[in-house]
């Protein structure tokens, strides 16, 4: 199979090279960047891509740019792509662009110390399987389960509990809404109940599903970028 590697670490890129050929693989091109991918991949009609999802110059998301604008130019060409860490977002903008293209692969980059499960795995997504590294797969129904609490809320639950997320108390809950506080009391313990939140000592329900919210709905107040919700790896 002839494959095209995309990785800025010089120690991994020529790691990657070495298994690969020993494993009886053609290594078309080893890249540093993702600047001249098209033309490579034009140039040498690699079966296989493997890309770094951090890449030059600003190592934030190069790489999976670059993958999704293959996917969308080649859909068949097989991907995978290898991370430092669980990224949620990257994953799932992969899937999402999945569709009916062709295979994918996204695993986590210590899987490469296991010579014979990655290539194992290169071997699967090239043959057009799709290949989650498993933490991946933890990581996006843990997001998942907690998308599916936020759907459970009615259209009043949810408006109460934005009043929650913007520090109001159940008094001023109540007056803005035309409730008695005894209703807005009913509104939070379903709230509560749907999203999960057991009473504790500590009182901190309140904190908790105003976070929920306003995870569901990107304020969380994290710093513009990608967001790394795993292990360093």
């Amino acid at each position: 199979m002839k494959i095209l590697i995309v990785e800025d670490s010089v120690l991994l890129r020529e790691g990657l090279v070495r298994l690969l050929e020993d494993a009886g693989h053609t290594v078309v091109a080893a890249l540093p960047d993702a600047t001249s991918l098209d033309e490579t991949v034009d140039a040498t009609d690699p079966e296989l891509c493997i890309l770094d999802v951090r890449l030059p110059p600003t190592f934030v998301d190069e790489g999976i740019r670059a993958a999704l604008a293959l996917r969308r130019r080649l859909p068949q060409l097989p991907l995978l792509v290898l991370s430092q860490y669980v990224e949620e977002r990257y994953a799932s903008d992969l899937i999402v662009a999945q569709g009916s293209a062709g295979p994918l692969g996204y695993l986590l980059k210590d899987r490469v110390a296991d010579v014979s499960e990655f290539i194992e795995s290169v071997q699967r997504i090239a043959a057009g399987s799709t290949v989650l590294d498993p933490e991946v797969v933890a990581q996006l129904l843990t997001r998942r389960n907690q998308d599916d609490r936020m759907r459970s809320l009615t259209e009043r639950e949810r408006t109460v509990l934005a009043m929650i997320a913007e520090g109001r108390s159940n008094q001023a809950i109540a007056g803005t809404l035309f409730l008695s506080e005894a209703s807005v009391e009913k509104h939070i313990t379903a709230i509560f109940q749907k999203l999960g939140l057991e009473p504790d000592e500590s009182g901190n329900r309140r904190v908790l599903a105003a976070i929920a919210h306003l995870s569901s709905t990107g304020r969380g107040g994290a710093p513009a970028g990608p967001t790394q919700t795993g292990t360093s790896r």
